[in-house]
């Protein structure tokens, strides 16, 4: 009997010293697009951020980078504030209140994913979102965010 005691009472010490449930990567809750000609198929998070906060210019290959936001009402712009530039879409929209002043001006603004969509069809060097629910026609290219 003492045996078994002993035997239950490290069992019990190991798991809950270990995590034994699975790691599960979080996905973002958008999809982020961008048009045919653009070189890659991933874009990591910091250089995504730096993207919309008008800091890298330009493509690897010198090229224009011309960024698209949804509306500030947009749940899809909410979550890609949140999850991309960490700041909720009121800081960013303060942040863009006095990049404005010193001259820079924000990034384009559609109302919705098919505006996002049409814009970076027809824009070269373009980078938008969209919500992950939203089908992509083979206009544009979808990019795996990486960390």
């Amino acid at each position: 009997m003492r045996c078994v005691s002993t035997a239950a009472l490290a069992l019990l010490l190991l798991f809950s010293v270990v995590d034994v449930s699975p790691v599960i990567a979080a996905e973002p809750p958008f999809q982020v697009i961008v048009h045919p000609e653009v070189e890659g198929t991933q874009i990591r998070r910091a250089v995504l951020s730096s993207v919309f906060l008008k800091e890298s210019p330009n493509w690897g290959d010198g090229s224009p980078i011309r960024p698209v936001d949804q509306s500030l009402r947009s749940p899809v712009r909410a979550m890609f504030s949140e999850y991309v530039l960490k700041e909720p879409t009121e800081g960013i929209h303060a942040l863009w209140r006095r990049k404005i002043n010193e001259g820079v001006s924000p990034p384009k603004v559609r109302s919705s994913d098919e505006e996002v969509i049409a814009f970076v069809e027809q824009t070269k060097g373009s980078i938008g979102y969209v919500s992950l629910s939203t089908p992509l026609p083979p206009t544009v290219k979808a990019l795996v965010l990486v960390d």
